[in-house]
């Protein structure tokens, strides 16, 4: 610790160098004590009335957290002048006092460039753009310069590629210079998120100089505008021309390869961050991890997070969301405990991946990952929310996805989606349907998946008509029909059997059906028992799909109830033909904590009467459950009707 001031020189009155070195020390320490013991220190000597020692005191203060203290330093400095105001405006708006910072920044006698770069970061930071943009439009208006450091803050407020374009133009009319790599970095940047590529690309050849972070830059802005190719290009032209990739680059070019699924590419890269040390980040190495999991070599994601010594959230992150997404639920919940054993606390995603493959027959363990999420007091937010109402609504447990809804404070789209997608597949049409009304009151605007939903829903109550106004509602809110949408529809008209319109509506779409658009005609072509359409419709669905195994087992099924033996045998040996097998279902039960697989035709090898006896009970009793929890859903969903 610093000797005291007085001290330190004697009886000598210290210099305004010594005192500022000696509040430079303790800035970093952020203590309230020692601040308090140098403001002491400063009355005693009488130096507090000094503006300068006033504004490194004032600093000091809002660096400790003191705010109170800190208006008092403010208000007892005689001589304010515009650094005091700016200190004070930014401590403010750093600490979370936007109002009081709003307040001095209407009370200043004077601003300075500094003034409005403060303003326009903070009220950015805050999420409030527009009232930052507006700051920015008067800061010109008033004849303010502005400097190259505002272009680079205004740079992030871009909402649209237009607005962006202004903002490009604005630059270039002001004279920045292109060898400001921070302000150039963030144009790339800029146009990354907002879309247009090609301008990104003519900000990048124009710069004078170029660095790390402009390669970054113009990496992630292929990425995120779907170009990944092109982003891996120039990834091979960087290293061409002598830069050396950080570890930031190499996680952006595994993210690619993840997404391009190109595990040729993504070992060149796992090599490259081995012979450069990369490994040793976790953001690196759990790249690495979802880049081999998305490979289809979940083995050496495995192996990758075996080797590694130091566990955190993010690697855990990775290694679970692999499980899950390749189906190992048991696997991913024995990471997630391994980590909470090891004090790693989870974050919403953590909790997100492990729910997301919790099946009905670890429902057990997906229950007490709710009650951690509300121990860790979670619950309530949105993503970890959204995640428990689909692992409860994929269980047939509408009632408690209801009430989490129902406590959940900020609805987004995806959570009134879940909901709508858990009341349709759980045939509650008419709730499905009546709690629209609902969602569009919220100032919310449908989006593709929730027109999939309530078309769902048409379906598996067969509301043909409604169904129908739905779907040709679609137009109206500006949603862009897809296949899925037509399956739908397709569907809607097969269980109303109207097959015959069902066709009409698949052969005029305006793209190539899909399979599944065959596949629902086709089984409503078995269930009607008409072989001559099954027929016609199953040559069709092979002509565009000759590998799909489903129109030959609809057409053996047809064939074996028809007795037409011969037709039957000339499919089975096109199918050996082809060389298609059929592909077995499987059941899972679980028993003390462990989930059983078991394959069809699995029981007749190893079962009994006495097996299917125990299997008649406990769906007897499912269906008495199942009952019973319906009854209790019908008193929770009274939720969306008050």
């Amino acid at each position: 610790m610093f000797p005291l001031l007085r001290r330190a020189h004697g009886f000598r009155t210290p210099s305004l160098c010594y005192i500022s070195r000696l509040i430079d020390h303790y800035l970093p320490m952020k203590s309230e004590t020692l601040t308090r013991s140098v403001h002491a220190q400063l009355i005693k000597l009488g130096l507090i009335r000094n503006t300068f020692l006033g504004n490194r005191c004032l600093e000091l203060y809002f660096k400790s957290g003191s705010i109170t203290d800190a208006s008092s330093v403010f208000d007892d400095i005689p001589d304010k002048n515009t650094i005091s105001w700016n200190v004070c405006l930014k401590g403010l708006l750093d600490s979370g006092n936007l109002d009081d910072a709003l307040s001095v920044f209407g009370e200043m006698p004077e601003r300075d460039v500094v003034t409005w770069n403060t303003m326009i970061r903070g009220l950015a930071s805050y999420g409030f753009s527009d009232c930052a943009m507006k700051i920015f439009s008067d800061m010109q208006n008033r004849g303010v310069r502005v400097s190259e450091f505002t272009f680079s803050i205004v740079t992030t407020l871009a909402f649209c590629a237009r607005h962006g374009k202004q903002i490009h133009g604005n630059m270039i009319r002001r004279g920045v210079s292109r060898s400001n790599l921070v302000v150039w970095n963030s144009l790339i940047d800029m146009y990354g998120k907002l879309g247009p590529v090609e301008y990104a690309f003519g900000v990048f050849r124009t710069m004078e100089d170029l660095d790390n972070i402009s390669w970054n830059s113009l990496i992630l802005c292929c990425s995120a505008s779907g170009n990944e190719e092109l982003g891996l290009n120039q990834f091979f032209l960087m290293m061409t021309m002598g830069y050396e990739p950080d570890e930031y680059t190499v996680s952006i070019i595994l993210s690619i390869c993840s997404d391009l699924q190109d595990l040729v590419k993504g070992k060149q890269v796992f090599a490259l961050c081995i012979k450069m040390g990369f490994l040793s980040n976790t953001i690196v190495s759990g790249a690495a991890i979802d880049m081999f999991s998305k490979c289809n070599r979940l083995v050496d994601s495995v192996q990758l997070f075996e080797e590694l010594e130091n566990w955190d959230p993010a690697l855990c992150n990775s290694i679970i969301a692999s499980y899950s997404f390749h189906g190992f639920a048991e696997e991913a919940l024995r990471v997630f405990v391994l980590a909470l054993r090891q004090n790693i606390m989870p974050d919403g995603f953590t909790i997100s991946s492990v729910l997301s493959s919790i099946s009905l027959v670890m429902l057990d363990h997906g229950k007490q990952v709710h009650s951690l999420t509300i121990k860790l007091g979670i619950e309530s937010d949105t993503t970890v929310a959204t995640s428990l109402m689909e692992m409860y609504n994929k269980n047939g447990l509408v009632g408690s996805a209801i009430e989490i809804f129902a406590a959940t404070d900020s609805r987004d789209l995806i959570s009134w989606n879940t909901m709508i997608v858990g009341l349709a597949r759980n045939s509650r049409a008419t709730k499905c349907l009546g709690i629209f009304p609902h969602f569009l009151k919220q100032g919310l605007k449908p989006d593709q998946v929730t027109f999939t939903s309530m078309l769902l829903a048409c379906c598996e109550a067969g509301f043909v008509s409604e169904g129908v106004r739905i779907f040709s509602s679609m137009e109206k809110y500006g949603i862009g029909i897809n296949d899925e949408h037509y399956a739908c529809l397709v569907d809607l008209l097969c269980r109303g059997c109207m097959i015959s319109e069902a066709i009409d509506i698949a052969q005029n779409m305006p793209f190539e059906p899909s399979s599944r658009v065959w596949e629902i005609i086709l089984t409503a072509c078995l269930n009607l028992g008409d072989l001559f359409l099954a027929e016609a419709v199953a040559e069709r669905m092979l002509e565009s799909e000759p590998e799909s195994l489903f129109p030959y087992q609809v057409l053996a099924n047809i064939y074996e109830t028809n007795w037409q033996w011969e037709e039957l045998v000339r499919i089975r040996y096109a199918m050996e033909k082809s060389g298609l097998k059929l592909v077995l279902d499987s059941s899972k039960i679980g028993v003390k904590n462990k989930v059983y697989t078991f394959d069809a035709g699995q029981i007749q090898i190893h079962g009994s009467h006495e097996t299917y006896a125990i299997l008649t009970l406990l769906i007897w009793d499912s269906e008495y459950q199942n009952a019973q929890c319906f009854a209790e859903d019908e008193e929770k969903e009274h939720f969306f009707v008050e």
